[in-house]
């Protein structure tokens, strides 16, 4: 017999051992937080701060994607949209194309938009084309879109019940900083 030991028992040796503390230190936790007064408000002094910051990050991310919805929208009215008739409509073609092209990635809702919202300015009827979005485009998209129609302002989207001008997702008018 060979006074070696197998590779296999040391494995489990030390499997068995990493166990064991992480259950001893389990138990010794649910004691502390059981009994400790102090050790509780501690856990949830850490609890509210980590809520709190998780706040503050998403208020911080809505506002900065506020301030790019404006730049998008700005920066496409200063492209200007086409004015003849053939040159409108080969446009909403190409931006409704791109914006159902764009959907599908989580990562270009906001350029899905822009498009759609590029497509809304020079559709003859918008509110019968806001009707289509609101069923056919996911709910991220339509509510980037809905921001870019009450920072524009300028689009005649009045009795429209239930679309985009009505409920913005939770806002209905201007966009806030």
């Amino acid at each position: 017999m060979s006074s070696s030991v197998r590779p296999t028992t040391i494995a489990l040796a030390t499997v068995g051992a990493l166990a064991t503390g992480f259950l001893a230190y389990a138990f010794y936790f649910d004691h502390r937080r059981r009994t400790d007064p102090e050790f509780r408000k501690a856990l949830k002094r850490e609890s509210r701060r980590i809520a709190k910051a998780a706040k503050e990050e998403a208020e911080a991310q809505g506002a900065q994607q506020k301030r790019a919805i404006r730049q998008a929208v700005d920066d496409r009215q200063e492209e200007g949209f086409p004015t003849t008739v053939e040159d409108k409509e080969s446009f909403f073609m190409s931006m409704v194309g791109q914006g159902e092209s764009l959907c599908q990635n989580e990562a270009m809702h906001l350029e899905a938009a822009l498009c759609f919202y590029s497509a809304l300015k020079v559709y003859p009827q918008p509110s019968d084309l806001v009707a289509i979005y609101d069923k056919t485009c996911p709910k991220p998209v339509i509510d980037i879109l809905a921001e870019m129609v009450a920072y524009d302002g300028s689009m005649p989207l009045s009795g429209l019940g239930g679309g985009l001008g009505s409920d913005a997702g939770g806002s209905s008018g201007a966009i806030d900083d």
